[in-house]
């Protein structure tokens, strides 16, 4: 048996997909997984550190790791209408956004990533963990807040508004899904391993689609208090069709949002081939 470590955040959307291949619900061809569950920025952390042989990453974390990880075609957070969103208590302009404090769920996060896209001058930016922004925007402690995950779904609850929809601004500037975070693999890995966790993971995902009511008790373990309705519209906002396999559109995404990036400088070209063999 090998055994490999592995990261996920405990969201819904990933604890839904790893959910099978932990705990052996599918073949898992002789792996193993020692599993860390973490926020997305501190998985980012671990993996610039290079200590976790296999995580969930942003993708603009992963921008600055194309040297030692490769991107799976099986797990990724990829779609439409999932975007990041900027919320406050009032609205503002344009101008009033550029000069805002703003809260992020994290420097190396995608969604600072396409803020940065959107609102190039907005640079009055501070850390904070993903699930706390809304409070701070409520208690003054920023003028406006980048939200992700099920934060999209309660913020209107506590009386704040939308300023801009990341996801809608990229998918009108490219008619393209929004990638949002994938699962990577150390790059020093033999071919035959990375392939063999590919496919794991796509069967951990297609196991999930095909038996949600199995894979829900481990998603309610570490959802925090979160209810079912939210639960499940957070599945369904970021477990897609890309996420069982890229495919050609999925890639097509991904390479755009990089070509995109590297054109405005803000994150490096790549040397190597970014996608599994």
């Amino acid at each position: 048996m090998t055994t490999l470590s592995l990261g996920f955040s405990p969201c819904p959307n990933d604890t839904f997909i790893f959910d099978a291949m932990i705990h052996v619900k599918i073949d898992t061809e002789g792996i193993d997984f020692e599993v860390f569950m973490e926020d997305v920025e501190a998985l980012n952390r671990r993996a610039f550190a290079g200590d976790i042989a296999i995580t969930k990453l942003s993708y603009h974390a992963y921008a600055y790791l194309t040297d030692k990880y490769v991107l799976l075609d099986a797990g990724s957070a990829l779609g439409n209408n999932c975007g990041p969103l900027l919320i406050a208590k009032a609205h503002m302009d344009p101008t009033a956004i550029n000069t805002a404090r703003i809260l992020i769920p994290g420097k190396m996060t995608t969604a600072n990533f396409l803020l940065s896209l959107a609102c190039p001058d907005a640079l009055d930016k501070t850390e904070a963990l993903f699930s706390e922004i809304e409070q701070g925007v409520l208690d003054n402690e920023a003028d406006a807040g980048l939200i992700i995950h099920e934060n999209r779904f309660t913020y209107a609850q506590k009386g704040l508004i939308k300023l801009i929809d990341l996801g809608e601004f990229w998918e009108t500037e490219t008619g393209l899904p929004i990638p949002l975070g994938g699962i990577v693999i150390r790059r020093d890995f033999p071919p035959e391993l990375r392939q063999k966790v590919n496919r794991i993971m796509r069967r951990s995902v297609e196991y999930a689609f095909a038996n949600p009511g199995d894979v829900m008790p481990f998603v309610r373990l570490h959802a925090q208090e979160m209810d079912d309705v939210v639960m499940k519209a957070h599945i369904d906002l970021y477990v897609t069709e890309y996420t069982a396999d890229l495919g050609e559109k999925g890639r097509n995404a991904v390479e755009r949002l990089y070509s995109i990036a590297q054109e405005k400088q803000i994150v490096p070209a790549f040397k190597e081939k970014i996608f599994i063999n």
